[in-house]
């Protein structure tokens, strides 16, 4: 029979599976890529600002998502913890995303705004200052390098080459934004914008 003759060819077998995980693949994926609530941004969210991008990149750089998720499943025992679930059109302009599903630490998607400034400083530098249990390593490295205006309009350009809505104003902001801010500046900012949206019934604001 036909079946046997796949069951005893070990490399046609492997082919076959790879060809029905591809149409199955697909059949699941392009759907959502025509889908506007998987493709438009949620309202009230905006593409990165300098400061934001930039701290994003070293949030990336310092491996913190392998820590820290940022995506609220549709569980109660999530979206009781951690706010609203995590909608499609929030993470529109990240790239790569930043989903996660390793949970060392907790769910970042809605910290934005739970902290101070000054939380975040002595959080980043030394954890334990604040949550004496914690196990996560300290960034005083980040006090060290200052964020480079050239390479964050180079970014941007990028970016919006891709399709992100940067204006001029945005490319003008560049300077005032970064000029003389540290990496630990850059990574605070970013945090505080996180989940700062209509999701959660705030919108977004651009430090």
């Amino acid at each position: 029979m036909k079946h046997e003759v796949i069951e005893k060819n070990v490399g046609l077998m492997a082919v076959l599976i790879v060809i029905v995980i591809a149409i199955g693949g697909l059949v699941e994926i392009v759907p959502l890529m025509f889908q506007a609530q998987t493709v438009n941004p949620s309202p009230g969210v905006k593409p990165y600002s300098p400061l934001r991008l930039a701290g994003r990149d070293i949030y990336i750089r310092e491996g913190c998502v392998g820590c820290h998720s940022q995506m609220i499943r549709t569980l109660a025992s999530e979206t009781q913890r951690y706010g609203p679930y995590t909608l499609a059109g929030e993470t529109v302009y990240d790239r790569p995303f930043l989903w996660g599903s390793k949970r060392t630490g907790p769910d970042l998607s809605r910290v934005g705004g739970r902290y101070s400034d000054d939380w975040h400083r002595v959080h980043l530098l030394n954890p334990r200052n604040v949550v004496p249990e914690s196990n996560m390593p300290g960034y005083p490295v980040l006090t060290e390098s200052l964020v480079d205006p050239k390479l964050i309009e180079t970014k941007m350009r990028v970016l919006a080459w891709m399709g992100h809505p940067y204006t001029d104003a945005d490319f003008a902001s560049i300077n005032e934004s970064v000029v003389g801010k540290t990496e630990l500046d850059a990574v605070v900012a970013y945090l505080q914008g996180l989940g700062v949206n209509t999701a959660t019934g705030v919108e977004e604001t651009q430090p």
